[in-house]
């Protein structure tokens, strides 16, 4: 595998290769796995048994329908089978959602899970990408967030709770908030495929306000909280036009006899699968802390069953990534193929002690030279040795992220005006893809703790020529300013605001304190006003207001088929003790 790890990474179409091709290139064993986010608790090994017993049959015959395993799903659940629909992976379902309901527009903050990128691209949608700050830990505001998609008259808003890879987590009020904020769009989308794993609040899920609501999708996941990645099945939530609209698109035998039967046999297994959870959640604690041993390692807070860590300073994840692998047998998520992120970045699937120990000493010898091969940090205090392109990336980030758009002009020269780089690949009317703001990446220079405050630095003076007057004015009148990330509590202000976003794509920032030398409209800040209260939908800005068709698509009522669609009623609603999962209800651990 040594000679071959490389290539297998290459030639997938995934982030990682799949454990069947991993084994095939080994002796028939594969490696211990921090890659691919899954419950190691459950199934028991007594349902294992219970499941090889009747593999013959499974095997051999035709599940029932979509119908009848759905309505199984939603008996254990407490859920109205009208409400739900069934998916081969949610992954299905996402490609669903964006065939029949994204006509448009999409917004998403990055980095996230990269089917909510790569999908509505692949069908000539406009994805609006808002950067997550490292400054911040990838915190997701919700009220600049709403800002954001007003700014860009985006028709269908994303929430990932908690968000992949990061695991940022929002309280159940704030999304609520947010989705009645954003009632007048064609859709909202809250993808809870990790929220089985939170434990910061009691009741974290949505499903119930979904259901109520006549724009909204909640997506979950199966495959991950059940361990069983390979059985693909997953369910979203909805009121019952736009959940009939999707199922009534999905094939009649879209799932398979291993869902079907690990449906069935779910109502015997509550209570292990609720131990399961609890167990994962204790790992995550001990696996953090682990991890946040090592020097240079910055370990980010998470509520899914994974961990966002940043590498130390002259670390390159592919490098660290092959050698885990090849010299360990440690397979992890290397993160530089996701927007917003960088080769600097790994998230490490919660598995138990033993296994974490294992990561841990592997780590130490890759980073730290404790290995034949030496040390992927080849200088702690200095380093830079990148063996990318993660290393050209990484000093524009800290150029933009760190120093604003005076680091622009000293990069371009004395007299360049500034955004014309940015502002040059404008969306055009085809709906093409706006490129992510570089200020969601991390800065290689940055020390490894997030929230150290930046140093202050003067204001370099431009050179005296004036800027040509037909480069195009980089702020648009039509778009307000982005609400700044506040400072924590006893930190000073940073120089310039931490985001430096393509105009074409995000918010333009907020002006110099020095003004540059340039026409009149320059000179004058842009007064920072605060975003609408989230009780009421914002007023929109964007160029399809609400009722209105969007460029060649639909209203949100023509979407969702009807025009006075009732409300679904909530009785029946999860709280029955033999199943304390049910939908994020009754949690017990």
């Amino acid at each position: 595998m040594a000679d071959n790890v490389t290539s297998l990474f290459r030639s997938t179409a995934a982030h990682s290769p799949s454990m069947a091709a991993l084994t095939r290139e080994s002796d028939g064993a594969g490696p211990v796995d921090f890659c691919i986010p899954c419950n190691p608790y459950f199934p028991t090994p007594a349902m294992f048994e219970e499941l090889a017993a009747r593999l013959r049959d499974i095997i051999t015959y035709y599940p029932s329908s979509a119908d009848t395993i759905t309505a199984e799903l939603c008996s254990l659940l407490r859920l109205p089978p009208q409400c739900v629909a069934m998916g081969n992976g949610s992954t299905e379902l996402i490609t669903w959602i964006d065939h029949l309901l994204v006509r448009e527009s999409l917004a998403v903050p990055v980095p996230t899970f990269g089917r909510w990128t790569d999908q509505p691209m692949e069908t000539g949608k406009r994805v609006d990408m808002f950067p997550l700050q490292e400054s911040s830990g990838f915190a997701l505001d919700l009220a600049q967030y709403a800002e954001f998609i007003r700014a860009r008259g985006t028709r269908v808003a994303v929430v990932c709770n908690p968000n992949n890879p990061d695991g940022g987590f929002l309280h159940k009020h704030a999304v609520v908030q947010f989705m009645d904020a954003m009632a007048d769009l064609d859709l909202v989308v809250i993808d809870e495929s990790f929220l089985e794993f939170a434990d910061a609040e009691n009741e974290p899920s949505v499903v119930q306000e979904a259901m109520l609501r006549p724009n909204v999708i909640v997506l979950r996941s199966l495959g991950k909280n059940f361990g069983l990645h390979g059985i693909r099945f997953g369910y979203l939530v909805a009121n019952p036009a736009l959940a009939g609209r999707v199922r009534s698109m999905l094939p009649k035998w879209n799932l398979n006899s291993f869902a079907e039967y690990v449906v069935f046999m779910l109502k015997e297994h509550g209570a292990e699968y609720a131990q399961s959870l609890h167990q994962v959640r204790r790992d995550r604690m001990d696996m953090s802390g682990q991890l946040s041993s090592l020097p240079g390692l910055t370990v980010y807070p998470s509520q899914g069953n994974f961990l966002f860590v940043r590498l130390p300073v002259g670390a390159e994840g592919t490098v660290v990534r092959d050698r885990l692998l090849t010299e360990h047998r440690i397979l992890v998520r290397e993160c530089g193929n996701k927007i917003g992120s960088s080769s600097r970045f790994l998230r490490l699937v919660v598995r138990p002690q033993v296994d974490v120990r294992r990561l841990v000493s592997g780590l130490e010898q890759v980073l730290y030279g404790t290995s034949r091969r030496g040390a992927a940090v080849p200088e702690q205090a200095t380093g830079t040795g990148y063996s990318s392109g993660t290393a050209a990336v990484d000093r524009l980030v800290s150029e933009t992220n760190g120093a604003g758009t005076r680091g622009l002009a000293q990069a371009a020269g004395a007299g360049m005006p500034l955004p014309a780089a940015a502002s040059a690949p404008a969306v055009g009317a085809g709906g093409g893809m706006p490129v992510p703001a570089a200020a969601g990446l991390p800065q290689p220079e940055a020390r490894p703790v997030v929230r150290e405050a930046p140093r202050p630095q003067p204001v370099p003076q431009p050179a005296p020529q004036p800027v040509p007057q037909s480069v195009p004015q980089p702020v648009p009148q039509q778009l307000p300013p982005p609400v700044p990330f506040p400072e924590p509590a006893g930190q000073s202000a940073p120089a310039a605001p931490p985001l430096a976003p393509a105009a074409a794509a995000f918010p333009t920032p907020a002006p110099l304190s020095a003004p540059m030398p340039a026409p009149a409209p320059m000179q004058a800040p842009v007064p920072m006003q605060a975003p609408a209260p989230m009780q009421a939908p914002l007023p929109p800005s964007g160029p399809t207001p609400p009722g209105v068709p969007a460029r060649g698509g639909l209203t949100a009522a023509q979407v969702r088929g009807t025009d006075g669609l009732s409300m679904a009623p909530a009785t029946g609603w999860p709280g029955a003790q033999s199943w304390p999962e049910a939908a994020g209800m009754g949690r017990t651990g």
